[in-house]
């Protein structure tokens, strides 16, 4: 028992190295093609062996079903709260078209292509992987959203995509695992339609409340200089979660609610929004590294155990086709140039969004094809986090050539 001990804390005291070292060295490693994402999923793979001997299944499995809700409420709160109402009015052309023409076409094709082949899983597994494999993270591709050599146009929509598309998906990643579940053989069905209206409606409504009454009470105190600066970060943490658990009580998604409760937060909360900004470069960046230590250490090994060739074709028509052609499709009378195109269309990474969402929904729900699903989207994250991630700074600076 006290070797076991001592070989956790050996494990533990190694991944806190990483992230030390890789904190000393941020801005070198970010001009090399190296990224986050890459060395972390990395440091997982490498101790993945070694923690599943040494801490019980249960354990694991309620962890990174734990770190998965957490990093995903923040993240979804946050990235909303920086979507301007009225910033987006003015850029809305590109963004707009590639989240209500782009995203559901993906989701179409997406669900057509699996279904083509993967029959056996139906209609409701084919709609479920689409839908989880269709929302983007910047962070995968981080250098294409910072580098200056990008238009801003084109970084832009990038990180608005990004920001919003996990949050419009959910409704669709929703059905396809209430629907997948009751294909399972005498799942209950009575009430369903009614209980996916409840969850897609009762959360946005639970999210309006939320960040209506946090940003007017902020506001408030704020005006009676009652609320040290320092403490934003804490009201922030209440507000995202006060979001995720009202919703969850009352029967709506959580999720929803508190994507919707950041973008009224950040849209009615008249005083400076930087702290939500400050928390999730130290805090928000530590649960992103722990969240891709715990894909390379437990979902992709149990991954690539289920791994067969449909998974693998998935993943590279997911990274390619499945994207690009919807995004073409949707651009098209925007005046963009093909490259520009091509390049917001190779440029919808997949990473965090769609290992949380399925984590959550196969911890949620019982369906067919779990472990097929798990293999398909470690596969497509996989590969997405080392080509989009090499791709990244080479592709930012031909982008940048070409529009000079």
């Amino acid at each position: 028992m006290e070797h076991t001990h001592g070989s956790l804390e050996l494990i533990l005291l190694g991944i806190l190295a990483c992230i030390f070292v890789y904190s000393l060295f941020a801005n070198a490693i970010a001009k090399t093609i190296v990224t986050l994402p890459i060395i972390f999923m990395g440091v997982g793979y490498f101790v993945s062996e070694p923690l599943e001997m040494m801490v019980a299944p249960e354990v694991l499995d309620e962890s990174k079903r734990l770190i998965a809700e957490i990093t995903l409420i923040l993240i979804l709160f946050s990235d909303a709260s920086h979507v301007r109402f009225k910033k987006l009015r003015e850029n809305l052309l590109i963004p707009a078209r590639m989240l209500l023409i782009g995203m559901p076409l993906t989701i179409g094709f997406g669900m057509l292509i699996t279904y083509l082949i993967v029959p056996g899983g139906g209609l409701a597994m084919a709609l479920l992987t689409a839908a989880v494999l269709t929302p983007t993270d910047a962070a995968v591709g981080q250098a294409v959203v910072t580098s200056p050599k990008v238009p801003d146009r084109l970084a832009q929509t990038i990180n608005v995509e990004s920001g919003l598309n996990d949050g419009l998906v959910l409704p669709f990643v929703l059905l396809g695992a209430i629907f997948a579940s009751a294909q399972m053989g005498e799942a209950e069905t009575d009430g369903l339609a009614m209980a996916v209206v409840l969850q897609v409606v009762l959360g946005p409504l639970v999210g309006i409340a939320i960040g209506w009454g946090f940003a007017h009470t902020m506001d408030a105190v704020q005006n009676r200089n009652l609320m040290p600066e320092a403490a934003g970060g804490v009201a922030f943490l209440a507000a995202a979660f006060s979001a995720y658990l009202a919703a969850e009580l009352v029967g709506g998604n959580g999720f929803i609610a508190a994507f919707v409760a950041g973008m009224v937060f950040g849209n009615t909360y008249r005083h400076d929004i930087h702290f939500i900004s400050e928390f999730m470069e130290g805090v928000g960046q530590l649960l992103t590294m722990f969240a891709f230590l715990i894909f390379g250490a437990l979902l992709l090994p149990e991954g690539l155990d289920h791994m067969a060739w449909q998974a693998v074709v998935l993943a590279l028509l997911f990274l390619t086709v499945v994207r690009m052609l919807p995004i073409w499709v949707s651009l098209l009378g925007t005046g963009l140039a093909l490259r520009e195109k091509l390049f917001l269309g190779w440029f919808g990474p997949r990473g965090l969004a769609s290992v949380l969402f399925t984590l959550i929904m196969i911890d949620e729900f019982e369906f067919p094809g779990e472990q097929e699903l798990l293999a398909c989207v470690s596969m497509t994250v996989f590969l997405s986090i080392i080509l989009h991630g090499v791709s990244a700074t080479p592709l930012s600076n031909w982008i940048g050539r070409k529009s000079d």
